[in-house]
This record gives structure tokens, C-alpha cells and sequence, in this order.
């Protein structure tokens, strides 16, 4: 199939191929679309749009869970032009209110969920713009007379998606991506993971973040395949949806992993169960965050299904970087080589690193955003005059191509002018049989600079003291590197892609 230039060309031409297809099925309201549908609701929300005033590149903003509509929406604004903004649910109020004023929308589409959690946002919403409330049960777009002649003309460079991003510090800039951007991660997906007409995903990410939009709605869409999305993870039926539902892939963070592989330890995973993955599924997916070795040998081994570790930005459209499928060579610890685009690691002074030698991680391709929203000076600190993005991750890359992520800049812990990975105590941490989740940080000290910390999560019914885990790392990691003191939580601060936020971890201590 010829690759498409905007959505709105994708969605005409898969209607046109495989019109009865299914696309999408949301098991709460036992629905499902075919990519006729899709067309049929994409270009009666471009109707209510015109109705509205909405005119090509006005931005439309979504404060929805998972469900059929959001996904309608989603793509509906899109295909008529519009840019869509997807609202982090989870993002706190002060938060989405700045968003909300920042963006420009024009329009808000809101669950009822979300009208009684933010009243004060809603109503100042109502007095700046159109507001519509979504219930995924009764929602319709009305139909009319839809002339496809009276769209705007849309090009590969306008935009098609607004997305904030989750920043550990201070407002979330608004990353611009064009319709080129967002159509070049879904394909990179697909490419990736071989991805054909047969295939049917599990999505159980959130909508407001960029995995689930690309990877799972984009990347379905342009492979032609389907999408099973139900409104939210829930780890004990997580299996039984992919075996009912006939899923060949899913998509995870490693949060979720780790929930998977604690409930299989405790509650078990029926027989039938274990023959539909192990005969059906052919791969799941891990991205967001760095997947402990130890947690991706005991996924493989406890389902019988091979988990490919990738990593993506929000900048990027999601992936840029993807372990091979089997037979090909899947390293533990390691995110995978580049496929779609371009990656390089730089020193201090912006030349290339040797293979094995540690640097920023920097990405160049069409999936790499235009700009930040209303922010030139961000703009220019993240991409070069020749166009590659700066990520600010630290990683080196091996003799055969493999990368490996290394750190954040912003957080790497430097104790007496020697530079600390968090990762590698993190590491150390999962590998302890209590531990659920762990996060090395950073805390100023007087002598060192900065000192080793670390918070935290157990597994369900199992009981540890800190001392012990301390201790336990002191072991395994020398009294230098160790965290000084061990915190356990209920929770780690994450971001909506369930990334943990390390810099918030000595505020929500102190």
C-alpha cells in the first residue's frame, strides 16, 4: 500500500481497501468500527467541526478516558484539519487549566467523569468555548450531508496533534506534530514490529499519551489491522481480554510488567490461558521507560511471549528506537537499534562518540516534531539548524548498534565528581525479591555535592525493612554508590506514561 501523506488520506484509503474491516473494538460497550465507520464518523465530526466554526490548524482539546468516541474524535479532528489536544487526565487541574489557555482550543470534548473532578476548569472552559459533554455509552456525532469539496486542503506539514508534555520541572511545553510527524512514528511502529492486516493489539495506555496514540491507534491504522481498547489496565484481566478479543500484540510500560508478573506469582495463570499466548500472541511491547533485565527475563519466561524493549519521546511521535522481533537478537537492558530514523551520540562538544562511549542521545527524521507550541527559545535549545533533536538522555551505543540508555542529564547524580547512574542502583533494587519498584535520586550534600538516595515500592504481602534493602545494596553496588537511606512507598510520582519522575522524589521526601 502507497504511504500517505496526511490522515485524512490514510483513512480514505483504508475505507476504500478494506471498508468491512474491523478497526476497532472497545469491550466495555461491546462496540467495534470498521474502517468504513471510521470514515463515516471521521467525516461527520469534520461536519460538526465546520458547523462550529472550526477552521483548519484551530486546535480542539479532549479531556476523555479510553472508548470508542475518544478514538472517533481523536482522528475526526485530524482528518478535518483541526489539531487535536489531548489532555493529561492525571496532570492536576492548575495544570490542565494551563493547558487549556496555552493551546488556543476552541472546543473541549470532556467525559462526565471529568466534569464533577474539575468543576472550576469546565466552567471557566464554558465561558471561553464550545464545551460537549462525551458518554461512551449514548455519545453520537449527528449525521448531514457531508461534502468532502468543503474541507480545507491539508498538507504533510500542517499540524495534527498538540501534546504537552510531561516535564519533571516547571509548565509542560507543547510539542507540535504534523500530520508528516505523526504518520512517519506509526509507520516506524509497524516497520518495526512487522505489523500486517492480520494483526489485532491490546491497548490499555492512556489516550492522552503519546505510546497509546501512535504505537497503538496510528500504528493499527496505517498496517491496516485492529485495536482492542478497553477503558483502563486491569491486571486481572488483562489475559483474558487478549485471548477473548484474539490479540496478536500488546503494549505496555514496565509498571505494568511488573503488575503482570506480581499477580501471576500470586494468583496463578490458567492452562488455556498460557496456550493462546504462547500459540497466538507474537510479541508484546515495553517503552516509556527503561525495562529492568531481570523483570524482561522473568516476563518471557512466566508467559511464554517474547517482549520487545523500544523506546520513544513525545517529540518523536513515539518510537525511535526498537529491539528486532524474533529470530532476530533482543538484548536485555537495551531499547533496541534505530528503525524510521537516525541516532547518533554526541560529547559535550557535539561530536560523535565512539561505539562504548557514553553521550546525549540525539534523533533525526520526519517523526521529529516542528516545534514547541509558542516557545522559540525551547525550540532552538532542542533541535539543531540541521535538524536533530537533542533528547537529553545519556546512553552509548554497542559494536552492534544496540544502544543503551545510560540516564537523563537532569538526573544524573554526581557524589564527589563522580557521575552516578540511577539506573544502575535501580537495577540493583529490582533484583531483590521484595521489590516491586525502585528510583535512585539525588539529594545535595555538603561534602559529596550530592548523595545517593533511593525510594521504593514492594510487592504485594511481602515485607522487608529498609535497613535490609540498604543493606542489600550496599552489597551488591559498594558503599560509594549505595543510596544512603532506602524510603518504602505505596506509589512512585509518575508521568501519564508511567515514566517516574525522580526530581520529585526528594520534594515529596523533604
Amino acid at each position: 500500500m502507497s504511504r500517505c501523506a496526511t490522515l485524512r488520506e490514510l483513512i480514505d484509503l483504508q475505507a476504500k481497501v478494506r471498508p468491512e474491516q474491523t478497526y476497532l473494538i472497545t469491550p466495555e460497550t461491546d462496540r467495534s468500527m470498521s474502517y468504513a465507520q471510521l470514515q463515516n464518523h471521521s467525516q461527520a465530526f469534520s461536519l460538526k467541526l465546520q458547523q462550529a466554526g472550526i477552521a483548519k490548524g484551530d486546535k480542539v482539546a479532549m479531556l476523555l478516558d479510553n472508548g470508542y468516541w475518544t478514538v472517533a474524535i481523536m482522528l475526526g479532528a485530524m482528518y478535518c484539519g483541526a489539531v487535536i489536544v489531548p489532555m493529561n487526565a492525571v496532570a492536576g487541574s492548575s495544570i490542565l487549566d494551563y493547558v487549556l489557555d496555552h493551546s488556543d482550543a476552541r472546543m473541549l470534548f470532556v467525559s462526565p467523569h471529568y466534569q464533577e473532578k474539575y468543576p472550576a476548569l469546565i466552567e471557566t472552559a464554558t465561558a471561553k468555548m464550545t464545551v460537549t459533554m462525551v458518554d461512551q455509552a449514548n455519545f453520537t456525532f449527528n449525521s448531514g450531508s457531508f461534502n468532502n469539496d468543503a474541507l480545507s486542503p491539508v498538507t504533510t506539514e500542517d499540524g495534527a496533534v498538540l501534546i504537552y508534555t510531561s516535564g519533571t520541572t516547571g509548565r509542560p511545553k507543547g510539542v507540535q506534530l504534523s500530520h508528516k510527524n505523526v504518520l512517519a512514528g506509526a509507520q516506524n511502529t509497524a516497520d518495526a514490529h512487522q505489523l500486517n492486516d492480520t494483526d489485532r493489539g491490546l491497548c490499555v495506555l492512556p489516550l492522552y499519551h503519546i505510546n497509546a496514540e501512535i504505537v497503538s491507534v496510528l500504528g493499527s491504522l496505517v498496517s491496516g489491522g485492529s485495536l482492542v481498547l478497553p477503558p483502563k489496565f486491569s491486571v486481572s484481566s488483562f489475559w483474558q481480554i487478549i485471548a477473548d478479543k484474539q490479540c496478536t500484540w500488546f503494549s505496555l510500560v514496565p509498571t505494568i510488567v511488573a503488575y503482570l508478573l506480581d499477580h501471576a506469582e500470586r494468583e496463578g495463570i490458567c492452562a488455556e490461558l498460557n496456550d493462546y499466548i504462547s500459540t497466538n500472541v507474537k510479541f508484546g511491547r515495553s517503552a516509556s521507560a527503561p525495562l529492568s533485565p531481570e523483570m524482561h527475563k522473568e516476563f518471557e519466561e512466566k508467559f511464554s511471549v517474547s517482549l520487545i524493549e523500544t523506546m520513544g519521546l513525545t517529540e518523536t511521535a513515539a518510537q525511535i528506537l526498537s529491539n528486532p522481533l524474533p529470530p532476530g537478537r533482543i538484548k536485555y537492558g537495551s531499547p533496541g537499534i534505530a528503525i524510521g530514523n537516525e541516532a547518533k551520540i554526541i560529547d559535550d562538544h557535539g561530536n560523535e562518540c565512539p561505539r562504548g562511549v557514553s553521550g546525549e542521545l540525539m534523533i533525526r527524521g520526519d517523526n521529529v516534531l516542528s516545534a514547541y507550541y509558542k516557545n522559540e527559545t525551547a525550540t532552538k535549545a532542542a533541535i539543531t539548524a540541521d535538524k536533530w533533536l537533542h533528547t537529553g538522555d545519556l546512553a552509548m551505543q554497542d559494536e552492534e548498534g544496540y544502544f543503551f540508555i545510560t540516564g537523563r542529564l537532569k538526573e544524573l547524580i554526581i557524589k564527589g565528581g563522580e557521575n552516578i547512574s540511577p539506573r544502575e542502583i535501580d537495577e540493583v533494587l529490582f533484583s531483590h525479591s521484595a521489590v516491586l519498584e525502585a528510583a535512585a535520586f539525588a539529594v545535595d550534600h555538603r561534602e559529596y555535592g550530592q548523595e545517593v538516595m533511593a525510594c521504593v515500592v514492594l510487592k504485594q504481602d511481602v515485607s522487608v525493612d529498609c535497613e535490609t534493602l540498604r543493606a542489600f545494596a550496599e552489597t551488591e553496588l559498594g558503599k560509594f554508590k549505595a543510596p544512603r537511606q532506602i524510603y518504602i512507598l505505596e506509589e512512585l510520582p509518575k508521568g501519564p506514561s508511567g515514566k517516574v519522575q525522580r526530581l520529585k522524589l526528594a520534594d515529596l521526601l523533604a
